[in-house]
């Protein structure tokens, strides 16, 4: 099995496509090519982690963050980054980041969170803007569906939790064959009038060259009329975040230490209590802050993030209670959710998850 292949399950789950702009995701050492002898997933790829594939015969290492963020300008090992892909070069190993295009679909680190912490009727807290995109094309009517189906096939006419949706329109189109043309009807040099609909479908922008490949290969017509346009809504099923429902109230006290029984820390650092129960909470793994107006807007009675700074503790305003649990120990369950996702697609492939902890905090109580 080729390292691509692993690869590609990872991506048919989180595109890299949505990943933010600042964002390093995809493979940073290695090649697609090699053949995989196995994969070690980890939160954080490091040189003891690059050891830890050593000494497990597995030359892929699948990490949520990225070793490498920015440009690097020498590499002589002066530092932990550059230690690690000096380790990953000189053995081989491949190293893999799949980082905020994971946190940003729904059933990924924040959803993989959600169910952790037992939340119901879970939606994205702020869906995303500029991720679709619409096709018009406009086909004879009765090859109609088979355009329609190919779409479909090719992973278009998706909204929200409804499959294969699209719109049509009957009306007439117009054409002259010229010299040199092989048209599907009418005759060279005539005008010809043909019974059309014009079909609409949604689609994911990262799928547009499938999806007009698929549209072209169906269509009947020698030159294919259609139009692509971006759409300014929001996808609801890809962002930042997630808000959720327990199944019951709880009290704030109890509902603190189901957040350590979960997130398995010593303390968590919250907020004033604000005496309420708690029914709705949020989430973010890893730095959340910039969602905390989004949680108070959506009505959330817990905000559950990390990496938030001092002054950003007043933000919550005493409506709700902000906790912070540690960025490692708000994406620990990303180790679980990765295995999951390969274990489903290799289910007799060498899959491993780290014994190490990569989590540089420490706490003395």
């Amino acid at each position: 099995m080729k390292i691509a292949d692993i690869l590609a399950a990872l991506e048919q789950k989180a595109d890299p496509f949505y990943q933010e702009s600042y964002d390093n995701a995809g493979l940073i050492t290695g090649s697609a090519g090699w053949e995989c002898t196995g994969v070690l997933i980890t939160l954080d790829a490091t040189e003891a982690i690059v050891n830890e594939a050593i000494e497990r015969k597995v030359n892929l290492i699948v990490a949520h963050h990225p070793i490498v963020f920015g440009g690097l300008k020498k590499i002589n090992g002066k530092n932990y980054v550059e230690k690690t892909v000096i380790a990953a070069i000189k053995n081989d190993i491949a190293i893999y980041a799949i980082h905020t295009n994971l946190d940003n679909v729904e059933d990924g680190v924040n959803g993989k969170i959600a169910e952790m912490l037992g939340l119901t009727n879970v939606a994205i807290l702020l869906p995303k803007q500029n991720t679709l995109k619409k096709l018009y094309t406009f086909v004879p009517t009765a090859q109609a569906e088979d355009v329609r189906n190919a779409i479909f096939k090719a992973g278009g006419g998706y909204i929200g939790n409804y499959s294969e949706c699209s719109y049509s329109i009957e009306g007439n189109g117009t054409f002259r064959a010229q010299e040199g043309t092989a048209p599907f009807v009418g005759k060279i040099g005539e005008r010809h009038t043909e019974p059309e609909l014009k079909l609409e479908v949604i689609f994911p922008a990262y799928l547009e060259n499938a999806i007009v490949k698929a549209m072209k290969m169906a269509h009947p017509y020698e030159e294919v009329a259609y139009d692509v346009v971006s759409l300014a809504n929001p996808n609801m099923q890809i962002g930042s975040g997630i808000i959720g429902e327990l199944p019951e109230s709880l009290e704030e006290s109890a509902f603190l230490g189901h957040i350590r029984s979960v997130f398995k820390v010593p303390v968590v650092k919250h907020t004033k209590l604000t005496g309420r129960k708690v029914k709705k909470v949020a989430v973010c793994g890893g730095a959340g802050s910039f969602l905390i107006n989004k949680a108070l807007a959506a009505g959330a009675d817990f905000y559950i993030t990390a990496d938030v700074k001092y002054h950003e503790f007043f933000d919550a305003n005493d409506r709700m209670v902000l906790a912070d649990v540690g960025h490692f120990e708000s994406e620990q369950y990303t180790i679980d959710l990765l295995y999951i996702i390969l274990q489903q697609n290799f289910p007799n492939f060498a899959v491993l998850k780290t014994n190490l902890s990569t989590n540089p905090v420490h706490y003395f109580f």
